[in-house]
């Protein structure tokens, strides 16, 4: 399993750069997600679906992510925990850059925990849980 979640991560670290620059590709997207999941963050636990929601969700999520100056999202480690033979949480690493006229390049460093499960097409991500994401930005001046 844990090949398998390396791939799909250096998969969903080209797929979000590329989202990033613009090219959205909701094919994509289709194949990164269960068919149901859930988010939880300081703001809540909220679940949603793999459909037309979820793409336009990314759509101004990744508008959201250029207009303050993201310029670059890579993965710096993974940890995996294991639940089961299916199932495990992904502890990814991720660096974030960002650049605006009146911001100095800033490298954020932070983590995102997902819930993964294994299908016979590949792994697929059912679930999220990350830190206040908008308090690091104010905190490192990008918001």
């Amino acid at each position: 399993m844990e090949d398998s979640i390396r791939r799909f991560f250096a998969r969903y670290e080209r797929f979000f750069l590329r989202a990033l620059a613009g090219e959205l590709d909701p094919a994509e997207v289709a194949g990164l997600y269960a068919e149901e999941f859930i988010a939880a963050s300081p703001a809540g636990v909220k679940a949603g679906k793999n459909d037309a929601s979820l793409i336009e969700a990314m759509r101004q999520g990744h508008a959201q992510y250029r207009a303050i100056g993201t310029r670059d999202m890579r993965v710096q480690g993974l940890r995996l925990s294991p639940i089961d033979e299916l199932h495990c949480v992904a502890h990814l690493a991720w660096r974030a850059t960002y650049a605006r006229a009146d911001l100095p390049e800033t490298v954020i460093d932070f983590e995102v925990h997902y819930l993964m499960q294994q299908r016979q097409d590949g792994p697929r991500v059912f679930g999220w849980i990350s830190g206040d994401e908008t308090a690091v930005l104010r905190r490192h001046g990008v918001l």
